[in-house]
């Protein structure tokens, strides 16, 4: 039986034509973009494109830097906090809905002294921005804020943050992660993660944007292979990926758009009896994360073996700790538990969601019955 795949939120099919890219460097053109013979300078050159096509859907005032993931990228950026200290900075605020890379590396640096500041959201899992501008003062160093959130779907006004976050002297890094390549990016950001594996491009490749007169230091030490800051050796295989899934997100916008807002109208047909958690109307459309009440979500997910969809963040799978986004918006632990999250992407088919739909409502009938 082939499995319906709907965890597009965890990761994406890589595109053909991502991978295409790809395979010539992993096999003849295999050189060392930081080495200077001929086969290194074809190798630098790869990376440089790459570059290039992932730079062309972020703002112009800026430089990419790559990295393993955006994970790496997200801890990249927040050492930018350590330059600020000696402006009397050292306050970290973020959503408490942000991802374990953001919010977990903020608590790390409460061990170190900073103060970490979680920003509450409204049941709809929004932030209100008064709450958050009160938040705000003299020691504030940087602001984090995911565009696109990774378990709910839900679209923060990041633009809103990051002049409030400017008017306070503060820093504003984005996880754009869920939203890169597929809704406009923040021009007033100061930092901007992404990832490969989250547009159709590999696993193993992120990267950091960041504003032209933004010092950050260095994470890994050694080299300075890339631009003097992040040192190890570049993957141009995966470097080409990105950039190509990039180039393609972009030649293909609109077509996904309507192909994924589709989707999404059909498996909210579909589910009529369960209920969306967070906002309806400021949100992705290829996120859908419902509950119903009285359900063992562990339990369906057993049941339904046909269909590859979540129970929320896949970096928090197994951890046995309840959703803190789901908690944020004030779910109690029973509707948490019963919450699912289907994640519709560009090879996703109509037919697909149907066929899920109709597993996924018969498996809960029969645990409810």
């Amino acid at each position: 039986m082939t499995t319906i795949y709907l965890d597009n939120q965890a990761t994406t099919p890589l595109a053909p034509e991502a991978l295409d890219a790809m395979l010539p460097l992993l096999k003849d053109n295999f050189g060392n973009p930081h080495s200077s013979h001929v086969m290194g300078r074809q190798a630098a050159a790869a990376v440089a494109v790459a570059r290039e096509q992932v730079a062309s859907l972020l703002p112009r005032n800026g430089r990419v830097i790559f990295t393993s993931s955006a994970t790496e990228a997200i801890n990249l950026a927040m050492g930018v906090v350590r330059n600020m200290v000696s402006q009397g900075r050292d306050q970290i605020a973020i959503l408490d809905t942000e991802h374990a890379a953001v919010r977990d590396t903020a608590l790390y640096y409460g061990t170190l002294g900073f103060e970490t500041s979680r920003i509450p959201v409204d049941p709809q899992g929004l932030v209100v921005l008064e709450h958050l501008e009160a938040c705000f003062g003299s020691k504030t160093a940087l602001v984090g804020a995911m565009l696109v959130n990774n378990e709910i779907g839900v679209i923060q006004p990041v633009e809103q943050i990051a002049e409030m976050a400017h008017r306070a002297g503060a820093l504003m890094l984005c996880d754009a992660v869920q939203g890169f390549g597929r809704i406009d990016m923040p021009q007033q950001a100061d930092l901007i993660a992404l990832s490969g594996h989250k547009i159709y491009g590999p696993k193993g490749i992120g990267a950091l944007w960041v504003r032209d007169d933004i010092e950050v230091p260095p994470l890994i030490h050694g080299g300075g292979q890339e631009q003097g800051g992040r040192s190890g050796t570049l993957s141009p295989a995966l470097c080409a990926g990105l950039g190509v899934a990039a180039k393609l997100c972009a030649e293909r916008r609109e077509e996904d758009r309507v192909h994924i807002a589709s989707l999404a109208d059909k498996a909210r047909s579909l589910f009529g009896d369960w209920t969306v958690n967070g906002s309806l109307d400021q949100r992705y459309p290829g996120n859908l994360n419902i509950r119903r009440d009285g359900l063992d979500v562990g339990r369906l997910m057993s049941d339904v073996r046909g269909v590859a969809f979540s129970a929320g963040s896949a970096c928090a799978s197994g951890s046995g700790r309840p959703s803190h986004v789901l908690a944020a918006l004030g779910l109690q632990p029973t509707q948490i538990k019963s919450s699912i999250r289907l994640g519709f992407g560009r090879y996703t088919s109509i037919e697909e969601v149907e066929q899920a739909a109709h597993l996924i409502n018969q498996a809960a009938e029969k645990y409810l019955s």
